[in-house]
């Protein structure tokens, strides 16, 4: 074929298909990153990996029970009703009773504390752990450090939502 003549209409739809195909998969890929990003930031808020799993899953599908997360996230139900037992208390997931018109037992229903509770919920860790850094030397008995303030660190946090 010469570069005069039309390229067959088969071919241009197969390349089409090609297009699409990478994108979709490059699509695929960086979603993939972006969400172990964010497994990633919140198991140092969780404090496991495992934790942080379970509510993402929850806040993707609130009102989940343990087994349902269990086959959500490919965790082992045992693993999975421990991780809830501590996030619940700790007041990170909810659980209330699952409503059931037939006799037995009611598995309880989990649900996730809203990302900005959870956030607030570790700011005065963080905080403290900035200024136990920042005023090191006055806690070394630097006798040169000139400390002005007892607490240099201030966080506060404030939802988007607010300023609406």
């Amino acid at each position: 074929m010469s570069a005069d003549e039309p390229e067959d209409e088969g071919d241009a739809l197969d390349d089409a298909d090609d297009v699409r195909n990478r994108l979709e998969q490059e699509a695929d890929r960086a979603v993939e990153q972006f969400d172990e990003g964010i497994v990633d930031m919140l198991a140092w808020v969780l404090d496991t990996e495992t934790r942080a799993r379970i509510y993402v899953a929850l806040r993707q599908h609130s009102g989940s029970t343990s087994d349902e997360l269990a086959d959500l996230t490919g965790l082992y139900p045992s693993t999975v009703r421990e991780a809830l037992a501590a996030l619940h208390e700790e007041g990170k997931v909810t659980r209330e009773k699952r409503e059931s018109d037939g006799a037995g037992n009611n598995p309880y229903e989990y649900s996730a504390i809203a990302p900005s509770e959870l956030v607030e919920t570790v700011v005065g860790d963080v905080q403290a752990e900035l200024n136990t850094v920042f005023n090191l030397d006055a806690h070394l008995g630097d006798v040169g450090s000139t400390d002005d303030a007892d607490e240099p660190v201030t966080i506060s946090v404030e939802d988007a939502t607010d300023d609406e």
